[in-house]
């Protein structure tokens, strides 16, 4: 199959079924475009939106080759896709975004930070390291204020990486992370003052939209709300949207792509780290905001102009629903969150829940970002899942 250009463009292939693949369908059929999906299950919650559905390995060649057949352009909805095995469809002659460079340099998070500094971004301190004795010589090299060991590739929401703020602790972290036979790298610590996330568009054809920046709260390093805009002064603002955008531009991203970033206490921002793909710090924007990062994901793989960023609103906040014990997906106390006026509940329709899974989430917009977390957590605080499953507020 041979690359076509935007107009003859009628199909969209996602590899992955999650909820990101789910959202971005919606999206795609919102605009006339069709889609394929290569899932791991038919109970995926994106399965049951396509049309055309393969099931297997987004890792298995075979079945890359199946969906693409069938497909247009070919996008993703999680960076653990082998970037060898997208360089060999981009080969053959299929379109695929973001690109396999560009995801080769993100997957691997120590030469996405390599890059990223290269090209003048602002990053944390961070380092190489093939052995403990290196990671330790690192700790005492930037004055034993604290490190984070990470894992270079497939590591998130805090799974894959361990602080540590001694050389024993450095000693326990390697271990805990199989540093003797898993590709590690090390970072200082950052003790910033908030968490910043901005999502950032950009068309095949080099448009660019930036959606408002945004405040992530973590709980146990995942994501737990998201509020819009960020409570900072207009210069950060504005310099993280900027660093954002060149950040995003500088790996050649296509498509949606989450920027997450650390505010210093003295007003520095540095890049955390890319996402490649659409991002859940940027659910918000399906109410929130003209057009979402889902539906300009879709424009900008398809080389379509790029919608509006811009809030509808004044103020936006989003809750994740996690899952707090093992249990039954289905969730109970939806109809009285759905009660709660001005929120918008959305459930991803995952079989089973477990603790930190992402479930659903809920958005409600505002006069101010507290005014509209404030109803955004009424809902959430009545929606659970599972007999044996309770949701923390």
């Amino acid at each position: 199959m041979k690359k076509v250009e935007a107009s003859a463009l009628k199909t969209l292939g996602i590899l992955g079924g999650g909820q990101l693949a789910e959202m971005i369908s919606k999206a795609a059929k919102r605009l006339g475009f069709k889609v394929a999906i290569l899932a791991q299950s038919p109970d995926s919650p994106a399965a049951k939106l396509a049309d055309q559905l393969f099931i297997g390995s987004f890792n298995n060649r075979a079945a890359l080759f199946s969906i693409a057949d069938v497909c247009d352009v070919l996008t993703l909805e999680n960076e653990f896709v082998d970037s060898q095995l997208l360089a060999d469809l981009e080969q053959a002659g299929y379109c695929v975004y973001p690109s396999s460079s560009c995801l080769a340099l993100i997957q691997d998070k120590f030469l996405q930070k390599r890059e990223l500094s290269q090209q003048g971004i602002p990053v944390p301190r961070f380092a190489e390291v093939s052995g403990l004795k290196e990671a330790v010589f690192a700790f005492q090299k930037w004055g034993g204020r604290g490190v984070v060991i990470k894992k270079r590739r497939n590591a998130y929401d805090g799974r894959g990486n361990a602080a540590a703020f001694s050389e024993g602790e450095i000693k326990k972290a390697w271990e805990l992370l199989k540093g003797d036979s898993e590709p590690l790298y090390i970072e200082e610590f950052c003790p910033f003052e908030k968490e910043l996330a901005v999502i950032v568009s950009v068309s095949r054809k080099n448009e660019a939209a930036v959606y408002p920046v945004a405040e992530t709260i973590q709980e146990n390093h995942v994501c737990r709300a998201v509020l819009v805009p960020a409570a900072a002064d207009k210069e950060i603002s504005d310099r993280a949207s900027e660093i954002a955008r060149k950040a995003v531009e500088g790996i050649g991203g296509v498509g949606s792509m989450g920027v997450e970033l650390f505010l210093q206490k003295d007003g520095e921002i540095l890049v955390n780290e890319i996402s490649p793909r659409v991002h859940n710090s940027g659910h918000y924007t399906i109410e929130a905001c003209e057009s979402s990062q889902f539906e300009n994901h879709v424009r900008g793989v398809f080389g379509l102009p790029l919608g509006s960023s811009a809030l509808k609103e004044k103020a936006a906040a989003m809750v994740n629903l996690l899952g707090v014990k093992k249990g039954d997906g289905t969730p109970e106390g939806l109809d009285e969150a759905k009660a709660v006026l001005g929120a918008s509940v959305h459930i991803y329709g995952k079989k089973e829940s477990f603790p930190g899974r992402k479930m659903g989430h809920v958005t409600a917009l505002g006069e101010n970002s507290a005014q509209a977390l404030k109803t955004a957590q009424q809902a959430a605080a009545l929606i659970r899942f599972g007999a044996r499953s309770t949701l923390s507020s």
